[in-house]
């Protein structure tokens, strides 16, 4: 078991994200987004100094969070993006050791929705494209139960992990998401647990229907009990945090300054440590 983090809600550059993982005594960490561009659409200069960075203090990349079919591409919108992301990751993972890319499942589109048969049928065939190409690239698609056709119920992600049939499409679980789309995070985790390889930790509570994201343990994501159920069945991957304290990307929220980014990430880091030592078997 390790502990990692999406790296960009530490703070906007590189240093900065090294930085806080350092002082939390991490050696892996997730990237997403550094200055403002997504690690997989980076160009490749600034792919070889973030590299030359990582190296120096002996970090490792535990996953690409990636935009593939996130929130902010539709199922209308043309595939070839994704397939290019895709196509841009795998040799870059390589070179960095990283095994999972984090990838959605197309949400519909609010403003031309299909119907959803028509939706569900162009995920899934969607995805079989991307798993195809991680498995020929030897990296694994990591399917988090968010934005998309996948991530509407556990029955749906299950549903697309059986139709696409590859070894290459897998779970990251993440305990905040069931929340903010009014599941239960309990329940969808036992649901997919046979297929999860990777978990993102998340907490919220839902006020008046609205989403209040908390730290880790003080929402309504089942943080503890999950973390607890994970390593007494002898899980050994990552706990990857995503706070969505100081900025939440999706909504465009920005942090009022860097130094709360920094703080409330580093404070989300040793409260997730503090739940790992209290429920340890």
């Amino acid at each position: 078991m390790f502990f990692s983090g999406i790296s960009d809600e530490a703070g906007q550059s590189i240093d900065t994200q090294i930085g806080a993982h350092r002082e939390l005594g991490w050696s892996h960490m997730e990237l997403r987004c550094i200055d403002g561009v997504n690690f997989t659409q980076t160009p490749d200069d600034v792919f070889d100094g973030v590299c030359d960075k990582l190296a120096a203090p002996g970090m490792r990349v535990s996953c690409f969070a990636s935009a593939i079919a996130n929130w902010a591409r539709p199922i209308t919108s043309d595939p070839q993006a994704d397939i290019d992301d895709l196509a841009r990751a795998i040799p870059r993972m390589h070179r960095l050791g990283t095994p999972f890319i984090r990838v959605m499942s197309y949400p519909n589109d609010k403003d031309r929705p299909v119907p959803e048969h028509e939706w569900r049928d162009e995920a899934i065939r969607r995805m079989k494209t991307l798993a195809k190409m991680a498995e020929d690239g030897g990296v694994i698609l990591a399917h988090e139960n968010c934005s998309g056709w996948g991530g509407l119920s556990a029955e749906n992600s299950n549903i697309l992990l059986g139709e696409v049939g590859s070894p290459a499409l897998k779970v990251v679980f993440d305990t905040g998401n069931p929340v903010t789309y009014e599941q239960d995070a309990w329940e969808y985790y036992r649901a997919v647990y046979d297929s999860i390889v990777y978990v993102h930790i998340k907490d919220a509570k839902r006020i008046n229907g609205e989403d209040h994201y908390c730290y880790c343990g003080e929402g309504d994501g089942y943080v503890r009990e999950i973390v607890g159920d994970l390593l007494a069945r002898g899980y050994d991957g990552g706990f990857s945090i995503e706070p969505h304290l100081a900025a939440i990307i999706h909504t465009g929220q920005q942090a009022d300054s860097e130094d709360w980014l920094y703080e409330s990430y580093t404070e989300y880091g040793r409260r997730l440590m503090r739940i790992v030592a209290e429920v340890r078997p």
